[in-house]
């Protein structure tokens, strides 16, 4: 997926890149399926210049309109209307308690979900700040409806599952070639875990990283098997766990941390196909760069997580991963897989 930041997107609108018009198809299914309640408020996220906020002002909704972008927001209030507030706002650095309003009933992201990094964690945001009875209403070009060479900015068949898995209502509408959904009902789904098949008997012994930033979100990864797992993989002869650790994490996402900061908090065995599995548990709290997929192969992105959005993932866990996680947060997931835990003192 594509990845801007506020600079790239300025320089986009100035240049006089625009988003695909709102077409009748969406205007339609947008009046049928959420027509604003008296007094309705609504969240329209990545807004650009205004089109769809200004749109669902016209229909009733009074609308807080949120982009990264300031070029696009001073074009935005160049044609607003009443019913609009512009406001920017990065969703993901930011966050949404700088938003005006604490709840809405309608929330809005039209042809930007692609642009999200961390998805996971910006739909649990999105989902607390719903009234009883809200909807969000993501509007995306899909793969299978556009050239490969758009395929960026559009969401595959996995992606579409993520976004609507946890709503007890999931409904999907095609608006001339894109896809709207509208999602009502937050549910969440108890975690499960799954395993990735038999390892070879090299895979015996390794290390899983618990990474996380300054605000003490976990990184994880989103793998080409369907699970969510942290950082790590196979000691190389005579490494030791903390060494593997910061190999794997550099390797695998091009953070770069000191092994000597690097703490062992605990040695995990669980047995995987008839066979013993050793696991470290290594956290590291200091770390520089940014977060990037270097193996496709095996991990489409990598995410930053609230710790106490792990329960509700909605989607499964390696299993090593669950025990790694559940020695640095014990008791967070609970009904987990038998495993030997042996901690190790700190220092």
């Amino acid at each position: 997926m594509a990845q801007l930041n506020p600079e790239e997107w300025d320089a986009y609108y100035a240049r006089g890149g625009r988003f695909r018009p709102l077409g009748p198809a969406e205007r339609r299914l947008l009046a049928a399926h959420v027509p604003a309640p008296a007094g309705g408020r609504c969240l329209d996220i990545a807004c650009g210049t205004g089109e769809l906020a200004r749109h669902l002002a016209a229909a009733g909704y009074r609308v807080d309109a949120v982009d990264r972008s300031a070029v696009a927001l001073t074009e935005a209030r160049r044609h607003a209307g009443t019913g609009v507030t512009y406001r920017r706002l990065d969703i993901e650095r930011d966050g949404l308690d700088r938003l005006p309003h604490p709840a809405y009933d309608l929330i809005t992201v039209r042809l930007g979900w692609a642009f999200v990094r961390d998805r996971t964690r910006v739909l649990n945001r999105l989902r607390e700040r719903l009234r009883p009875g809200g909807a969000l209403c993501v509007i995306t070009p899909v793969t299978d409806a556009v050239p490969e060479r758009g395929r960026g900015v559009a969401l595959d068949e996995e992606e579409i599952g993520l976004l609507c898995a946890g709503w007890e209502s999931a409904r999907r509408y095609d608006a001339d070639g894109l896809a709207l959904f509208v999602l009502r009902g937050p549910a969440p789904v108890p975690p499960v875990c799954a395993g990735k098949g038999r390892p070879s008997p090299h895979a015996l012994t390794g290390a899983g990283v618990v990474v996380t930033d300054p605000a003490g979100r976990v990184l994880l990864g989103w793998s080409v098997r369907g699970l969510w797992e942290l950082p790590g993989g196979k000691n190389e002869p005579g490494e030791d766990f903390a060494a593997a650790a910061v190999r794997e994490l550099r390797e695998e996402t091009s953070l770069e941390a000191d092994p000597g900061g690097a703490r062992v908090r605990a040695l995990l065995m669980d047995r995987v196909d008839g066979m013993p599995r050793v696991t470290a548990a290594v956290q590291v709290t200091r770390f520089t760069g940014e977060p990037v997929v270097n193996e496709p192969r095996l991990v489409r992105r990598w995410e930053w997580h609230e710790v106490a959005d792990l329960p509700g993932l909605g989607r499964p866990l390696f299993t090593p991963s669950a025990h790694v996680l559940d020695t640095v947060w014990p008791g967070l997931l609970p009904d987990l897989p038998p495993v030997h835990r042996y901690p190790v003192a700190a220092g």
